[in-house]
């Protein structure tokens, strides 16, 4: 089969991220900020880019979200979508939130 030519457009979206009281200091005392990517993985490599001190709070050594961290994308815990690979669009909300436990 031939190809078609067809390239998949991939859009690049801003958007907002807001950020625990916990990681704020690593990011200039900031509770929310903005980021690029057309994925929520591409918005975390764009936020450890800006700001390299949350790598080791947000990401393991695989790049895979930490177990005690918690991301949503519009009030949706992205385990439940497509984990890093979710898409993002213009306009949406990320938030990280750390994980609690307790009895």
């Amino acid at each position: 089969m031939a190809p078609t030519g067809k390239v998949r457009e991939v859009l690049v979206a801003t958007v907002s991220v807001r950020l625990p009281t916990v990681l704020r200091p690593a990011a200039g005392g900031q509770s929310s900020v903005e980021a690029d990517g057309s994925t929520v993985g591409d918005v975390v490599k764009h936020l450890i880019t800006e700001f390299p001190a949350l790598e080791t709070n947000l990401v393991d050594d695989e790049g895979a979200v930490r177990k005690f961290v918690n991301v949503y994308l519009n009030d949706e815990d992205i385990r439940f979508l497509d984990k890093l690979n979710t898409v993002v669009a213009e306009g949406d909300e990320v938030a990280i939130l750390p994980a609690v436990a307790g009895g």
